[in-house]
């Protein structure tokens, strides 16, 4: 459930600035993001501000609770403090080991850079913990790490909204899409027909991962673990109906079997647990294996552009 936070050491992240250096079309299209604009928006927004009094906070920017998923930290002197909206490191992770390594080209020029050498420099800037965009799966988690509310308190006590309506297709092609780089900024390509089937599958797998440990965690029936409960339960249904349509996806049915064997219920962290595990290695398993390219029975179950969240600003 905290993945963002491990992947974003706050004394690690180097700030948005540092990427739009050589990122500029993409920056662009951030400042154009409710992403962006959470920075400045948040602290005044009376919704955060009531739920704010409610948990005893007196400052938006400055309460872990708000810290963790709607802004980027840096480690200033023996501070840490919010210096953006959700950016760059949060979904990529903090940069200061990988970020020069990325983009130095093994000390060449682009077009110098052998192939045996660019794949070593991919090879050191993932060890680093870059998470790039063909870890599906982990960029994933890093979506729902957030957007399904980490905090029982939060919900039960603040108010705040137990998650957001979240589909890996539908949100990432919308308002934050920024596939430009190797298009040198002139189009921001869709995703790929194959990759958005991946996508759609490899979503179904996190959302119920995330749902089942969220239940897991949960130590009052109250509204966090209703909520979490009803979500747990449409996300066994719908990865069930995939399994069933993908039939030549045995991960897909493996994952659905775990997920049914545990009961949505509270005190059953251990059983819950072991079952996000068992989706979670199915998940992997899938954006490791497949491509997406013998997925097609599943295309009329993807969201469309009508359904997705947002224009991007380019």
């Amino acid at each position: 459930m905290n993945s963002v936070r491990a992947a974003n050491d706050p004394s690690k992240v180097m700030g948005p600035n540092a990427c739009a250096e050589c990122h500029k079309n993409e920056a662009e299209v951030w400042k154009g993001t409710h992403h962006f604009k959470t920075f400045r928006a948040l602290p005044r927004s009376k919704e955060a501000r009531a739920i704010a009094k409610k948990m005893g906070a007196r400052r938006i920017k400055a309460a872990s609770m708000c810290l963790d998923c709607h802004f980027t930290t840096q480690t200033k002197g023996e501070k840490v403090k919010a210096i953006a909206g959700i950016s760059c490191e949060s979904c990529h992770s903090a940069g200061k080991s990988w970020i020069k390594v990325h983009s130095g080209y093994s000390g060449k020029k682009k077009a110098t850079e052998s192939a045996a050498e660019a794949k070593s420099r991919w090879a050191k800037t993932e060890a680093g913990g870059m998470i790039r965009p063909k870890a599906m799966y982990t960029l994933a988690k890093n979506c729902y790490s957030c957007h399904v509310v980490p905090r029982e308190k939060l919900v039960n006590v603040g108010g705040h909204s137990a998650g957001s309506k979240f589909e890996l297709v539908s949100w990432s092609q919308g308002e934050i899409r920024h596939n430009l780089w190797y298009a040198n900024g002139k189009e921001n390509k869709l995703a790929s027909t194959k990759r958005k089937r991946l996508m759609f599958v490899v979503g179904l797998a996190v959302e119920l991962e995330t749902a089942l440990r969220a239940v897991g965690k949960a130590t009052q029936k109250k509204t966090y673990a209703v909520k979490m409960a009803r979500r747990a339960a449409t996300a066994r249904k719908r990865l069930a109906g995939a399994a069933k349509i993908l039939s030549n996806v045995p991960e897909l049915a493996a994952a659905s079997k775990a997920a049914q064997a545990a009961g949505l219920k509270l005190n059953n962290d251990a059983q819950l647990s072991a079952a996000a595990d068992k989706v979670a290695a199915a998940g992997m398993a899938i954006a490791a294996k497949y491509d997406g390219s013998t997925f097609g029975a599943i295309d009329k179950a993807i969201p469309g552009p009508a359904k997705f969240k947002g224009k991007p600003a380019r």
